[in-house]
């Protein structure tokens, strides 16, 4: 009687485990880009953002942030080298982790977001790739220069927003931009003058 109270027990206690093990989390966006139809959709500010990485000095790996203030993506899925993609970057909102450097970012030295707030990527070519890949080129405008940019863009997914009931999808994109031809900071060594950017892009209808 004991050994099958104990049994009893023991069995108990493992079924949450075994429940938690059989019933892996579903998401509501799933990697199909046929959800997402034709029109145009409005960037989602709070769930878009670019993080730019530089080496510092050779010592570290150095990272901030931007967050989206605006843009828009106008997708076929018949014809997806049609599509077409601006963003606006909300560069006197730029995040780091010290208070001093966000400060010292935001000078003349570096992106003089007093006078310029803002950047834009505006794409001039969208070249399908597979699985849901796309290179995506386009010209940045940060400060008063503008420069060709190339990106290695991945679909994330899509679906109906359980918050708000509304189709949200998203994307993925990495590509390498030169500090110094913005007139981002000096020609100096002691920051690299490479940028290597991964930009989350989400949008909504």
């Amino acid at each position: 009687m004991r050994k099958s109270l104990l049994a009893l027990s023991l069995a108990v206690a493992a079924a949450p485990v075994a429940l938690v093990a059989q019933a892996p989390m579903s998401m509501p966006g799933k990697a199909d880009a046929a959800l997402v139809p034709a029109g145009t959709y409005k960037v989602d500010p709070a769930h878009t953002q670019v993080t730019w990485q530089v080496n510092h000095m050779g010592f570290s790996m150095l990272q901030g942030q931007f967050g989206a203030s605006g843009g828009s993506i106008t997708v076929d899925p018949a014809k997806p080298a049609a599509s077409k993609v601006e963003v606006t970057f909300a560069m006197d909102k730029l995040s780091v982790t010290s208070d001093q450097f966000a400060t010292h970012l935001k000078s003349k030295d570096f992106f003089d977001v007093a006078t310029y707030p803002t950047a834009r990527f505006v794409s001039t070519s969208v070249t399908p790739g597979a699985k849901g890949s796309a290179t995506i080129v386009g010209n940045l405008t940060i400060k008063d220069k503008t420069q060709p940019v190339t990106l290695q863009a991945r679909f994330i997914g899509a679906g109906a927003n359980p918050m708000n009931k509304q189709l949200n999808f998203g994307f993925v994109a990495t590509g390498k931009v030169s500090r110094t031809a913005f007139g981002a900071g000096m020609a100096a060594p002691v920051v690299s003058d490479d940028v290597d950017l991964v930009i989350n892009a989400a949008f909504v209808k």
